[in-house]
This record gives structure tokens, C-alpha cells and sequence, in this order.
């Protein structure tokens, strides 16, 4: 069987090319490509996550792997039912999330690998949501550098996006592109999976679930004959003309500069100067000129539009009547706002958007600030942050985090500045908002840390904060018995407008457990050692995984059994045990009596 990079390959040449895709579903028989997809997703926090089963992340071996690829050769692989949960949305509603067992969940992985590298060649340039080296930042990047000169902007609304998608039309619409009946009879159980919810089954009949691996994928296949209804018909429509005409009052202050130059009169061209800088060089409402721009995000989409609001609203019509007739989807109307760009502002992807005028700011003897897009951060985002830690409109303290140590609750506070920082520092108005938002937090976190330690504010605020930094910060040091002393500080970060936003991080890799030419993950070359970690016998292993490190060093604790150092040791979730030594430590009994006995003396101790 070729390898998972060389089929990936050879699916991205056939997308590029807007060839079909054939015989996928031979490519699902390939364990190494079960591989790539556990060293993937098993460092993800869902891995251990539960679904309608027990079934998780811990206790993964190539004989599961073995075990699905044989019900696929035999086309008898059953999708579980996911887990119906809900999670809060902004809007304080609730989200319907879907958590599938950990096969469906490495099924759907091997899926998405196969898929992607595909319909990445086919998608649109202008979609952004859950597409590699793509993202927030972005789509607001591509708003901010091309779309200049918009007058009018259209909020896209859907009601209810990913639970309405209809299965018939999703699956017509790979189809089109993937010709393997074996791998869309695959697609169709999943998507008819149905879900648990209050220990009952209820059947699917449309929508993806929110939460699967490959659920964004299919999404956004779906939304992409949305994007293409808008490049191919709509953007071709109401495009018009190579550049705006000249303005004729512009012209004429051009031409009166000049007869002022002949007759060397100086107050003259100063005064007709900054007459003409109040006009703009092009005619703002030429006849012969349009142009309409789009970028989506998941199933938020934003259109610019350089025209009459008349024709504005006409493009809303049409896309609402397309997601009607060709998606089954509906467009709210009363959400779907038509904004106007220069006196209003619209809102995408938390961000405000705003054209500027600004005749005062020249740049290289040009106005360059007028009709550009401004980016802002919404004064609402200040206001809900000042809710969460306020009482009666006075900032207070956390009574939750009481129990935890200096250093975590400076991170926790630090956490929610770098947080917010980081996503709206691309807003022109980021240093305003974020001094704001800091004030806050850092009142609540000195009023946290003097409640716990039962002092004035005051005294936390001098026994803490550094002076010889720019911008100030507040720093709690922690001492560490055999190790360098812990510094965690709560501040530090100036608050400057990044353009071009945080970019994409560059992964560094430590290849000391990697073979040369072997580019899987060391976790999956771990399993294929053969060797137990534990008591180093040879033979088949199974992957021993926890949540998270922090579980095993927990205060209060019993003494850590042998598995338990070990892992600390090598700061790894996982340990790659034989079948004995897993089933050992579930049951609790690794380490014999003895280690049990003295772990029971210790805690009556």
C-alpha cells in the first residue's frame, strides 16, 4: 500500500486539477494511516472524553486498529450514536455538541486526511473557517487589505447552519466530486448516526454533528456551492468598470491650481489646496462603477458592496433565495443587516467594522486612511468583562480561586489578558480597550490575593509589582527545591496594534525520538517499539493515557505508584505498556501490596 503522504499527494494533484476522486475508500484498509491520525488527535483533551461508551483514548493498540480496518473490508463498520451535550454560546444560548466514541473519532480523522488535501485544492480563497494555516485573523486580514472603497456591507445570517444541512444534498454534492459508492454509504451512516441524550437514542434526519472531527469539512462542502454561486454569478453580475471616474470637481481644483501657478499666486494655490483636500480624487458615486467582495468564515459571511444600497439589497435577495432553493438553508432577514460602511459599523467575527475618512492623515502626499476598513475592538467585549468580575458595578474578587497557589491565579488572570490581547490586536483601538480590560483584572486579582491572604490590597500591590519593566507587571516568585525558582507575572504585554495579527506559529518538533526518514510522532513510534515502559518485556502494547499532567500531582494526594513517577518524570500524558501492566494499573495493584500497604500508612499518617 503506498503511504499516507504519497495518497495525499497524489488527492491534492487531483483537486488542483479538478479531476473526480476514485477508490478512497481502499485507502481506509492502510494502518499506517490509522497512525498518523492517533498521533494526531491523541493529545487532544476530547481524547479522553467519553461518548455514548467508555470507549476512549486509553487503551489504544494496533489490534483496534486491525479491528476496524476489518469491518471495513467487510462494510459492516457501525457508527455509535455520539453524546449529545450542550455548551454555552456567546449570545448566552446553548450549543448542541456531539462527542463520538474514540474509533469514530480515529475513523473520522483517517476520513478527514484522506478528504482534505482534496477539497483544500477546491475551496474557495475567500472561506477561512477550519482550513489549515486559515483562521480569524485571516479572513479580517483580507477585509482590511482589499476591500477599499466599500460603501455598503452585508451581514449573513443563517438560522441554524450545521443542524439544518440536508443529508440528500450533502451527499449529492460529493458525489459530484468523489466517485466511490462504498465511501458515501460510509459518509451517509455517519451523518444518520443518530444521538444519546438522557440514556435515549434519537435518529438524525439532517445537519452534522457539531463536535465530530470531520464535521467542519463536511460543512464547509456544503457551503461551498454558496461560495461559488457568489464568485461565478453574483460577483461577475454586479462588477462593473476598471476604476472609478474622476471627480469633476477634483479636476477643476486641479486646473485652478495651475492657473494660480502661472500667475505665481501663492496664497491662492494654498487656499484652493486645502479646499480640494476636503474632495475626494474619484467620483464616489460613478455610474459605470461596482464592485462586490466576500469572505466567509464557517457559516458567518460578510459581502462588501461598492454600489447603491438599492442593489445592496438586491444581492441579499438573491443569495437568500439561493440557500432556499439550492441548500435548503434560510437567511435571516431580520439578521442580515445591510450596513453602511462610513457611518455605521458592522460586526464580523466579534470585530466592528468601520470605513475611515480621515482628509487630515497623509501618507506619501496621499489620504491614505479614506475609504480604507478599520478594524475596532467593540466597547461591548470591555462591558461583559467588566460584568463577569463586578458586584453591584464594583470590581470584586474571586472567592473560587481562593484555595489555589499565588503563581496559578496570577496565570489564570494572565491567561484571559493574553487571551483577548491576542485576538483583537489586529483593532485600531486595541491599546484603549486592553488598558481597560487590565485595570479590571488587575483590581480583581490583587483583591483575590489580598482576601486569601488577609491584607490590604495595597500591601499585595507593593509586595508584588515591578517597577524596572515597561509596561509594569506584577510578579509572584516561587520557590522550588532542587530547581530554579518559578517567576509567573500578570502584565508585561504593551498593547500595540499588530496589523497583520499573531500569524501562523512555527511548531518545533524535538526529533530525538525519531527515526531517520520515520516522520510519524513519537507517541505512534512508541507503540511500534514493542517494548513495555514499564517492565521492558517485549510484546504487543497499549497506550496508557491520562487527562492531563496536573492530575498526577494533585495536593493531598497518596504517594504516586511507579507508572505515576514515570510519567511525571518524562512530562508525558502517555505510557506505552504491555496488556499486563495496563490491566495492573486500572485495578490499581502495580506496584504489589507492599506499595499499597505503605500508600494506605502514609495516609493515616
Amino acid at each position: 500500500m503506498r503511504n499516507a503522504e504519497t495518497v495525499r499527494a497524489i488527492h491534492r494533484e487531483r483537486g488542483s486539477k479538478q479531476l473526480p476522486l476514485e477508490r478512497v475508500y481502499k485507502h481506509l484498509f492502510n494502518p499506517d494511516i490509522y497512525l498518523d491520525g492517533y498521533g494526531k488527535i491523541y493529545r487532544n483533551d476530547g481524547a479522553m472524553t467519553k461518548g455514548s461508551t467508555d470507549e476512549t483514548v486509553d487503551g489504544m493498540c494496533l489490534q483496534k486498529i486491525h479491528s476496524i480496518i476489518e469491518l471495513l473490508k467487510l462494510e459492516r463498520y457501525a457508527w455509535t450514536p455520539v453524546r449529545r451535550t450542550e455548551i454555552p454560546k456567546a449570545n448566552g444560548k446553548m450549543r448542541p455538541l456531539g462527542i463520538p466514541t474514540w474509533s469514530d473519532k480515529l475513523l473520522q480523522e483517517v476520513m478527514r486526511d484522506l478528504l482534505e488535501p482534496y477539497y483544500e485544492q477546491r475551496f474557495s480563497e475567500h472561506s477561512h473557517g477550519f482550513r489549515p494555516n486559515r483562521g480569524c485573523h485571516t479572513a479580517l486580514r483580507e477585509i482590511q487589505r482589499t476591500w477599499k472603497g466599500t460603501a455598503w456591507f452585508i451581514e449573513g445570517d443563517i438560522k441554524g447552519c450545521f443542524d439544518n444541512i440536508d443529508h440528500s444534498i450533502l451527499l449529492e454534492i460529493i458525489q459530484r466530486d468523489i466517485h466511490d459508492g462504498r465511501l458515501v454509504k460510509l459518509i451517509d451512516g455517519l451523518l444518520k448516526a443518530g444521538y444519546m441524550e438522557n440514556l435515549q437514542k434519537y435518529e438524525t434526519t439532517s445537519g452534522t454533528p457539531q463536535g465530530g472531527i470531520i464535521s467542519p469539512l463536511l460543512a464547509n462542502i456544503y457551503l461551498n456551492d454558496l461560495d461559488r454561486f457568489i464568485e461565478d454569478t453574483l460577483i461577475p453580475t454586479y462588477n462593473r468598470g476598471d476604476q472609478r471616474d474622476y471627480n469633476p470637481a477634483y479636476q477643476d481644483a486641479n486646473r485652478a491650481i495651475a492657473k494660480a501657478r502661472r500667475h505665481a499666486d501663492i496664497d491662492e494655490i494654498k487656499r484652493i489646496r486645502a479646499y480640494r483636500r476636503n474632495l475626494p480624487a474619484s467620483d464616489p458615486n460613478d455610474p459605470e462603477y461596482r464592485r462586490l467582495r466576500f469572505v466567509r468564515y464557517a457559516d458567518d459571511f460578510l459581502l462588501g458592496f461598492a454600489g447603491p444600497k438599492k442593489e445592496a439589497e438586491e444581492i441579499r435577495d438573491k443569495i437568500k433565495d439561493f440557500l432556499s432553493d439550492k441548500l435548503k438553508l434560510t437567511l435571516s432577514v431580520e439578521k442580515t443587516l445591510i450596513t453602511h460602511a462610513i457611518s455605521e459599523k458592522a460586526h464580523f467575527l466579534g470585530y466592528e467594522l468601520t470605513g475611515g475618512m480621515e482628509d487630515s492623515h497623509i501618507c506619501n502626499g496621499r489620504r491614505t486612511n479614506n475609504r480604507g476598513i478599520a478594524l475596532l475592538m467593540p466597547r461591548k467585549v470591555v462591558d461583559q468583562l467588566r460584568a463577569k468580575y463586578s458586584k453591584k458595578g464594583k470590581v470584586i474578587h474571586r472567592s473560587e480561586l481562593l484555595a489555589d497557589a499565588d503563581h496559578t491565579i496570577l496565570e489564570r488572570y494572565q491567561g484571559v489578558l493574553r487571551g483577548l490581547y491576542n485576538y483583537y490586536c489586529m483593532a485600531a483601538n486595541v491599546g484603549r480597550r486592553m488598558g481597560v480590560i487590565k485595570w479590571v483584572l488587575e483590581t480583581s486579582l490583587t483583591k483575590t490575593l489580598a482576601s486569601k491572604h488577609k491584607c490590604h490590597v495595597s500591601d499585595i500591590t507593593r509586595r508584588l509589582k515591578r517597577h524596572d519593566t515597561i509596561p509594569k507587571c506584577l510578579q509572584v516568585i516561587t520557590p522550588r527545591p532542587g530547581k530554579d525558582a518559578l517567576s509567573t507575572i500578570f502584565g508585561g504585554i504593551p498593547f500595540v496594534r499588530k496589523p497583520k495579527g499573531l500569524g501562523q506559529p512555527i511548531l518545533q518538533i524535538n526529533t530525538d525520538w525519531f527515526k531517520p526518514g520515520d516522520n510519524r510522532s513519537e507517541a505512534v513510534q512508541r507503540l511500534l517499539a514493542d517494548k513495555c515502559e514499564l517492565c521492558k518485556k517485549d510484546g504487543p502494547l497499549v497506550a496508557h493515557h491520562v487527562r492531563k499532567l496536573a492530575d498526577l500531582n494533585k495536593p493531598g494526594r497518596i504517594p504516586k505508584a511507579e507508572w505515576q513517577r514515570h510519567m511525571s518524570v518524562r512530562r508525558r500524558k502517555s505510557l506505552m505498556v504491555c496488556t499486563k501492566c495496563h490491566n495492573d494499573i486500572h485495578a490499581g495493584r502495580h506496584d504489589g501490596p507492599t506499595t499499597r500497604r505503605n500508600s494506605l500508612e502514609s495516609r493515616v499518617r
